[in-house]
C-alpha cells in the first residue's frame, strides 16, 4: 500500500494533534505521530523492521545533491538545528544570571521610589514585561517577583497583576526578533531557509500579539475592567496568597530553581538586568548582520538590510549570544556582584531551564521530517491549488491554532505541529504564506492565554501570588475579546492579500482598530466594562 503523497500523509500530524488534545500531554503526541510516519513510510517502500528503525533515526535517500536525510539523529545533528538548540541554553543561562546578579530585585526598588499612582504602577509593570522580552518564562517570574510589592502598595489586585504580567509575557516574545519563540519558529521553518527572516516578516500580521498589548494600555489608562476582574480589587490577604493551588507551586518551584529566582543577588542594580539585556540584544543584531555578509569585502557584501535577509539565523544568534554572555560575565564578575562560581553555575541552571524547550524541538522537527518523507506538503498544496478556501485559510488556521494550544497549554507544541505544514504547503514569498505562519502564532498565544493547564498562565499566577483559577477567569473577557477582533482581522487580511503585503496590512490593521474601538465602546455602553 502507498501512503507516500495521498491523504496517509497527514495522518501522522493529525494524530499527532488529535492525541495533544486528548491527553493535554504534547511530547508523547509527537511522538507518536513520528512512529507513525515512519511505519507509514516503511509500508509504502516495502523495507523491514531494519529500515523502520533506521527511517526512524537516521535515514538518507538519494545521492549527491538530491540526497535528503530523516530521523531524529539526522535532526539532531543537522547543522542549523544544533545551532538554535545552542542559542536557547545560552539565553537560559543569561536569564538565570541575570537572576543571580539581582538586577530585577533592583529595578523593584527603583520603582517603588519612582512610582506613585495606580495606573503608574500599572504601566511601569508593562514597561518591565516589554523590557524582558527574551524568554516568557523569566518574564512571568522575574515581572511578578519584582512588582508585586509595589502593586499591593497601591491597592492594584494580584490577579490583574497577573493579567498584566501574562500580557506582556508570551505576546512580548512572539513579536521579538531575538527571543528563545524567534528561535524556535526559525528552528520549524525548512532547512536553507532564512527561517528568522520569515519569522520579523510575519510580526506585522501578529495581530493577537499587538492587539492584546494596546488593549492592556487602554484598559490601564482609562482605567475600565471587566466585572470578573472587578471583584478581585480588593487585594487577597497573605493567608490568601498562600493558598496558591499545588500545580502553581509546583511550577514555580521548578522554574524558579531552573533559572535561579530563589537567590537573587543583593548588591545588583537596574544596570545588572539593562546591561545584560542591551549587550544581548546588540550583539545578536551584529552576529546576524555579520553572517549576511556585512563586514565582507567585494562582491560577497551586503548592506544592512540585503545582510539581515541573507543571515544565517543559527549562526548568527549563537555568535551573538556567547559574545554577550562573555561580556554580561565579565561585567558582573569585575564588579564583584556575583563570582565567576556563581556565574559558572548559571550554565547548569540555563540548560535546565531550556530542557522541555529543546525537547518540543527535537520532536517537532523529527515529525517534520517524517511528514517530509511522505510528501506530505506536496499532497496539501494540490488540495487547496485552485480552491476558493485559501481566503478563510488565515482565520481557520488562527481558530486551529487556539484550540490546540487551549487543549495541550503550549504554544511551542501547537507552532511545532502546524508551522511546518504552513512552511510547506505555500510557496516562498506568497503572501498567504506569511500571513498564515503569522496567524499560526496569533492563534497559539491567544489558546495559551485562556488555557487553565498553559505553563505561562500557571507561572503568572505563581509570579503574582494569585490563585490560579482567579487569574484564569479574570482573564478570559480580555484575552476572548482581543481573539473576535483578531479572527475578524485575519478574514480581512485573508480576502486582501492578493493586494500584496503593504496594502493588506494596512487594511488589516484599519480593520482591527476600529473593530476593537467598537467592542470597547459596546462594552462599555453594557456594563460589560465598567469603571
Amino acid at each position: 500500500m502507498n501512503f507516500i503523497g495521498t491523504f496517509w500523509a497527514l495522518v501522522p500530524s493529525l494524530v499527532a494533534i488529535l492525541l495533544a488534545l486528548v491527553t493535554k500531554e504534547v511530547y508523547s503526541s509527537l511522538f507518536v505521530g513520528i512512529v507513525l510516519g515512519a511505519v507509514f513510510y516503511c509500508l509504502s517502500t516495502g523495507v523491514g523492521v531494519d529500515g523502520f528503525v533506521n527511517h526512524l533515526l537516521d535515514n538518507t535517500v538519494g545521492e549527491g545533491d538530491g540526497a535528503q536525510s530523516f530521523g531524529l539523529i539526522h535532526c539532531l545533528s543537522d547543522n542549523w538545528n544544533v545551532g538554535i538548540l545552542v542559542f536557547l541554553v545560552i539565553l537560559g543561562t543569561m536569564v538565570a544570571l541575570m537572576n543571580k546578579a539581582g538586577g530585577s530585585a533592583a529595578f523593584g526598588k527603583w520603582a517603588s521610589k519612582h512610582v506613585k499612582s495606580q495606573v503608574g504602577v500599572q504601566i511601569s509593570t508593562l514597561l518591565l514585561g516589554v523590557l524582558i522580552f527574551i524568554d516568557d518564562y523569566f518574564n512571568c517570574l522575574t515581572v511578578g517577583s519584582v512588582m508585586r510589592p509595589i502593586t499591593e502598595r497601591h491597592s492594584v489586585s494580584r490577579e490583574k497583576l497577573a493579567y498584566l504580567i501574562d500580557s506582556t509575557a508570551a505576546p512580548i516574545c512572539v513579536i521579538a526578533p531575538i527571543s528563545s519563540w524567534a528561535a524556535a519558529v526559525a528552528g520549524f521553518c525548512a532547512v536553507g531557509e532564512n527561517g528568522l527572516a520569515l519569522f520579523c516578516q510575519a510580526i506585522p500580521f501578529n495581530f493577537y500579539a499587538f492587539f492584546s498589548i494596546i488593549f492592556i494600555v487602554v484598559i490601564v489608562l482609562t482605567k475600565y475592567d471587566f466585572t470578573a476582574m472587578r471583584k478581585f480589587d480588593i487585594t487577597p490577604s497573605e493567608q490568601e496568597a498562600d493558598e496558591v493551588g499545588e500545580i502553581a507551586d509546583a511550577k514555580m518551584e521548578v522554574a524558579s530553581s531552573g533559572i535561579g529566582l530563589k537567590k537573587l543577588g543583593k548588591n545588583g542594580t537596574v544596570l545588572d538586568l539593562v546591561v545584560p539585556i542591551v549587550l544581548l540584544l546588540s550583539f545578536c543584531v551584529l552576529g546576524m548582520i555579520y553572517s549576511g555578509g556585512f563586514f565582507r569585502h567585494g562582491p560577497t557584501y551586503h548592506d544592512f538590510i540585503d545582510a539581515f535577509a541573507a543571515s544565517n539565523a543559527s549562526v548568527g544568534l549563537v555568535i551573538g549570544s556567547l559574545t554577550a554572555l562573555i561580556l554580561a560575565i565579565g561585567w558582573l564578575v569585575t564588579r564583584r556582584v556575583i563570582t565567576f562560581e556563581d556565574a559558572m553555575s548559571c550554565l547548569i541552571k540555563g540548560f535546565e531551564a531550556m530542557v522541555p524547550a529543546i525537547l518540543i524541538l527535537a520532536l517537532a522537527w523529527t515529525l517534520k521530517s517524517m511528514t517530509d518523507s511522505l510528501e506530505a506538503a506536496s499532497y496539501v498544496a494540490q488540495l487547496i491549488e485552485g480552491t476558493g478556501l485559501q481566503a478563510l485559510l488565515p482565520a481557520v488556521i488562527f481558530v486551529t491554532a487556539g484550540f490546540l494550544a487551549f487543549a495541550t497549554g503550549t504554544s511551542w507544541g501547537t507552532f511545532g505541529i502546524l508551522i511546518p505544514i504552513c512552511v510547506a504547503v505555500f510557496p516562498v514569498g506568497a503572501p498567504l504564506r506569511i500571513i498564515s505562519i503569522s496567524a499560526c502564532m496569533a492563534g497559539a498565544v491567544c489558546g495559551d492565554h485562556i488555557s487553565p493547564i498553559s505553563d505561562t498562565t500557571i507561572m503568572a499566577s505563581a509570579g503574582s501570588g494569585c490563585k490560579h483559577v482567579n487569574h484564569v477567569s479574570s482573564q478570559l473577557p480580555y484575552a476572548l475579546t482581543v481573539a473576535i477582533v483578531s479572527f475578524i482581522t485575519y478574514l480581512v487580511a485573508g480576502f486582501t492579500q492578493q493586494m500584496g503585503m503593504l496594502e493588506s496590512g494596512i487594511i488589516s490593521w484599519i480593520f482591527g482598530l476600529v473593530a476593537m474601538t467598537a467592542i470597547f465602546h459596546l462594552l462599555r455602553k453594557t456594563g460589560k466594562l465598567i469603571k
